[in-house]
């Protein structure tokens, strides 16, 4: 019976080296020391990064550097660059200090689809079963038929709906702006995004409650989706954000949509009962630089761009670097 103290160095980096996880070793400020294969697949799409830091966007390495601050185990769920390709994903982090200071940060795949490929699954299973009852029964054929068209919308929506705010979903949005950073890169055409995050959104939760903060969320979907021109999309990224894709279009139209969009949200008044709640956004803009960015790094430039303004004293837009 061998203990952990039995194995050797060599044995334990050749077994994080056969792991999927990203595992590296930093230090306290988050320095790189060491890492695994799996982490350098993702790191060699910022060969110049030295900091874990680095490989995050902006609001979730401001919470990376306070978890190494304190030193202690921790774990949350965030986006972290994937293996042999320019996309992101959603990972389950690990934070685990070991006796001689250092950290040993973990990366695992998190799949947040489940639920909702669980969901599509069963449905397209009623979808099969329409199709073998309607071979047995012409009578019926016709109304399985509309059972089976409406099951498959039923599905797409699952698939690729927000369900609260009932625009494209985190997921639909990001694969959407990849196809528009592809078709950009390969005819060098103008393609423009805007970040949109809700101001103080913490406040009106704490003070009104979750279910009227829903209703914040839905009434900002709803100037935003009206409030662009097509062939313009809107969708919800997560939390209080959105993503805005403007094909054809460079920083200075996406200006304008953000100078109007301020002033539409401004002026639309949430009413809840007897009360009317004054919301305002601050958007974060970034053009697309063909030969240089990756969906990736123009989302980061426009998420930074968004911090920008709120720092400002939001409500209001500003252009990413």
């Amino acid at each position: 019976m061998h203990s952990l103290s039995d194995i050797s160095k060599h044995d334990l980096e050749s077994l994080f080296d056969h792991i999927h996880a990203a595992v590296a070793l930093v230090d306290r400020d988050g320095n790189l020391i060491s890492w695994n294969a799996s982490f350098d697949s993702g790191k060699q799409k910022y060969p110049d990064a030295k900091n874990l830091v680095d490989l995050f966007l902006q609001r979730d390495g401001d919470a990376l550097r306070s978890k190494l601050r304190e030193g202690g185990k921790s774990h949350w769920v965030g986006e972290f660059a994937t293996q042999n390709s320019d996309a992101s994903e959603l990972r389950y982090f690990w934070l685990i200090p070991t006796l001689d200071e250092k950290i040993i940060f973990i990366a695992e795949r998190l799949d947040t689809e489940i639920a909702t490929e669980d969901i599509v699954g069963k449905l397209h299973r009623q979808v099969k079963l329409f199709k073998v009852e309607s071979e047995h029964s012409k009578k019926l054929a016709r109304n399985k038929q509309i059972e089976m068209e409406a099951v498959i919308t039923q599905a797409e929506e699952v698939a690729h709906v927000d369900p609260l705010t009932f625009l494209p979903n985190r997921r639909t949005i990001i694969k959407d702006m990849q196809s528009e950073v592809t078709r950009a890169e390969r005819y060098r055409s103008l393609f423009t995004i805007s970040v949109v995050d809700i101001d103080r959104f913490k406040n009106i939760n704490d003070n009104y409650g979750h279910p009227v903060g829903d209703e914040v969320l839905r009434h900002v979907a709803i100037q935003l989706r009206d409030g662009i021109r097509h062939p313009d999309v809107v969708g919800r990224y997560g939390g209080e954000e959105f993503i805005i894709l403007l094909p054809n279009s460079d920083q200075n139209a996406a200006s304008e949509q953000a100078a109007r969009l301020c002033k539409l949200i401004r002026e639309a008044k949430v009413k809840i009962k007897d009360q009317e709640i004054s919301v305002t956004v601050s958007l974060g803009i970034a053009q697309f630089r063909p030969g240089e960015d990756s969906w990736y790094s123009l989302l980061k430039r426009a998420d930074n761009a968004m911090f920008e303004a709120k720092s400002m004293g939001r409500d209001r837009w500003m252009i990413g670097d």
